[in-house]
């Protein structure tokens, strides 16, 4: 029983999604798409709610690993959900990124030093134990969207860094190197986790409930891929970016496109599992999974816009963005929704994350 206010908070810390921050990183990044189109109030609307979520999760998170040790050890070992942890990695960056565009470039500096970090770390533990490391067999079973993330943290390095190289010339080098480098690792993690997540929707029955929200980040990882190559494109001469800048441009566009094309398929997706199957369309965490690709695809479009100088994409981008400012909002009504009536509310176990299987489509998720 989880009686009393104090009492459900707890139980919603123990089953904190690792995957949360997907809430700084969708409020973020259409928080930079509002500034480049001019609507600074909705902007800073958005950067607020990034940052006070950012700040909220960082401290839940904490406690969680102070008082539910088991717990937070049991997400690593899960194939389903491990990944979800990168998505701190990413959110950091995103909100450094913002930071940027306002001039606070030092501020940027240091997210995207915790971040890197973060991602080196994660980068390597996590495979091990979610992936090698992991009793569960196949872990081919238990692929899902949730792989690419680790794309998405690859690149928001890649965009952090191409963001301060400008302010930052006695590190132009070293910059260049991380940029280009990270971005690299991300094109050859997206190949591996695309061809993971096809081999297990191939090789396994797929069911409605298996086609959660973070199916979308395929096309997120995609997008950011295409803005992290527009802002390298874009870098000041550096040996590393010299040597690869022809390349990045053109699979730039390369990737736009296939962005472009995975968005009728996911829709699609959508359509047969919740029209045809009946799957109930309900708040849980991972929606904020769905409405990041949204605003990155926008993002990426109006970049590669300025990079490339192609006009049509950017339009493209900047009608998206409507769409991912509209996303957001439902979904935000809908987590305020959730909490009160499972937090907030006598008489019900407190749930920032609810776990069962077909939240995450792993073995062991959790929604929120």
């Amino acid at each position: 029983m989880h009686d009393g206010l104090s009492g459900r908070v707890r139980h919603a810390v123990r089953g904190l999604t690792p995957g949360y921050f997907a809430l700084v990183m969708s409020s973020g990044i259409i928080s930079v798409g509002m500034l480049l189109q001019g609507h600074v109030a909705l902007s800073v609307l958005l950067l607020a709610v990034g940052a006070v979520a950012y700040l909220v999760l960082v401290g839940l998170t904490g406690w969680r690993l102070a008082a539910h040790r088991h717990a937070v050890a049991e997400d690593f070992a899960d194939p389903g959900r491990a990944f979800g942890f990168l998505t701190f990695v990413a959110g950091t960056n995103v909100l450094g990124v913002r930071a940027a565009m306002d001039g606070h470039h030092r501020l940027t500096a240091v997210l995207l030093l915790v971040a890197g970090l973060t991602w080196l770390v994660l980068g390597y533990v996590i495979p091990w134990t979610a992936v090698l490391g992991t009793r569960h067999r196949p872990v081919l079973a238990t692929a899902n969207g949730t792989w690419f993330i680790w794309v998405v943290a690859s690149q928001s390095v890649a965009v952090s860094a191409a963001s301060i190289e400008p302010v930052f010339p006695s590190l132009r080098d070293l910059l260049a190197v991380v940029a280009v480098g990270s971005w690299s690792v991300g094109v050859f993690l997206y190949a591996a986790a695309g061809i993971f997540v096809s081999a297990r929707m191939l090789l396994y029955r797929l069911r409605p409930t298996d086609l959660t929200p973070p199916y979308w980040v395929a096309m997120g990882a995609s997008s950011i891929t295409v803005l992290a190559g527009a802002r390298i494109v874009e870098m000041a001469d550096a040996p590393m970016v010299d040597a690869t800048r022809g390349i990045i441009a053109g699979l730039s566009v390369v990737f736009w496109a296939f962005a472009t094309w995975l968005i009728p398929v996911l829709v699609a997706a959508g359509w047969w599992r919740h029209r045809t199957h009946r799957v109930p369309l309900v708040y849980d965490a991972t929606r904020w999974s769905g409405v990041f690709p949204l605003g990155m695809y926008a993002i990426a479009g109006v970049y590669l816009r300025q990079a490339d100088d192609l006009p049509l994409v950017g339009a493209i981008g900047t009608a998206e963005l409507w769409v991912a400012f509209t996303a957001w909002v439902l979904t935000l009504a809908g987590m305020g929704v959730h909490v009160v009536r499972t937090v907030a509310l006598p008489g019900r176990p407190g749930a920032l994350c609810r776990r069962s299987q077909a939240a995450d489509g792993g073995s062991r998720s959790s929604a929120g």
